[in-house]
């Protein structure tokens, strides 16, 4: 993977870590072995990443999206539907995965209970990356709804890529193509019952009330959906 610019003993960590992963998972053995391996003083790991392996295992997904979007920033996206260009960033996502063991794990690790949130949080933020690069200039209540429908459909493609066992993910492939689709036919049929005079009142005052709903004017609030500083 192409990596991001961050901490370079977080990054050596993190490449000390990954070959301890597939056996011990993102765990408190694996986060001790990395440190060991890194040759780091511990004062300084716990430094720099309190959280332990959680931090590592929340490391490895931004650097992923880091390389998503360099590689999305060069593809000729020129003669592409926008709904290609959406399944096309998708499928770049899962390219620049080096290690498909490592998300394995972090997908056990963030289904639990307690780490449910970071999970979320990682999942919007790469959706949110998607949006982004591809210019997404929505400002209302659609900034919000793009990026919790490609953050079920980014979902759905992870837990259906790591059963995938078909030749070059063909299996895959055509999965991303059908969630698309689906989401395709949900927004025409918005399209449609807007146009039903039946649903008109129901509209406006629905429109009305989302009016008032804006994208995040800074990208810096930790309290935005997909933007979080929590120490690694």
């Amino acid at each position: 993977m192409t990596k991001p610019d961050v901490d370079p003993i977080l990054e050596q960590l993190l490449d000390a870590a990954l070959p301890h992963v597939a056996f011990d998972g993102w765990s408190p053995e694996t986060f001790a072995a990395a440190t060991r391996d890194a040759g780091v003083d511990p004062a300084v790991v716990k430094a720099i990443c309190p959280r332990g392996a959680v931090g590592l295992a929340i490391a490895y997904h931004k650097r992923g999206d880091a390389a998503m979007i360099a590689a999305l920033r060069t593809a000729d996206l020129c003669d592409m539907r926008f709904r290609d260009k959406v399944a096309h960033a998708i499928r770049l996502r899962l390219q620049v995965i080096d290690d498909k063991e490592a998300v394995r794990r972090g997908t056990t690790l963030f289904a639990l209970p307690h780490m449910a949130a970071d999970g979320a949080k990682l999942v919007w933020g790469t959706a949110d990356a998607i949006w982004t690069t591809l210019g997404d200039t929505s400002r209302d209540a659609n900034w919000y709804t793009k990026r919790m429908t490609l953050s079920a459909v980014y979902s759905a493609v992870i837990l259906f890529w790591l059963g995938d066992d078909s030749l070059n993910m063909q299996a895959t492939d055509d999965f991303i193509d059908r969630r698309i689709d689906n989401v395709m036919q949900f927004e025409k049929f918005k399209a449609q019952a807007k146009a039903n005079p039946l649903f008109k009142p129901f509209a406006s005052t629905l429109e009305r009330m989302m009016s008032g709903i804006k994208a995040p004017a800074t990208q810096t609030d930790p309290d935005l959906p997909g933007v979080w500083h929590d120490p690694q």
